[in-house]
């Protein structure tokens, strides 16, 4: 019995959730924007596990095109920050794609201290 506690322990440990701080500008997110953009930061995790936390800013945009959602996403490497941004259609698809940015980031920051 011990044994099963102590495994559900280590797998707790190890799906540790990203601190993650997220403001949205002249308006409020709701909850399922805010888990959305929880989901797409800890995925990032699973390729380093050296990002400290992050911020994500989401603004509107005051330009009649229908792209006008931003999202901007800084993570904090045990190195350095890493960022991108991109303007959208949807908070979520502009979520998505900086996270994408950011995840050829890590992968190549990730490379480049293994090969220090």
């Amino acid at each position: 019995m011990d044994k099963i506690l102590n495994n559900k322990l280590n797998n707790n440990f190890k799906e540790k959730i990203m601190q993650i701080k997220i403001q949205s500008i002249h308006f409020d997110a709701d909850k399922n924007l805010l888990e959305f953009i929880q989901r797409k930061i800890d995925k990032l995790g699973h390729y380093y596990d050296g990002i400290m936390g992050g911020e994500v800013f989401l603004r509107l945009e005051k330009a009649h095109d229908t792209q006008n959602k931003i999202a901007e996403i800084k993570i904090q490497t045990r190195t350095g920050d890493l960022f991108a941004k991109r303007q959208c259609k949807t908070f979520e698809e502009a979520v998505t794609e900086s996270a994408e940015a950011l995840s050829m980031q890590v992968k190549r920051h990730k490379e480049k201290i293994r090969g220090n």
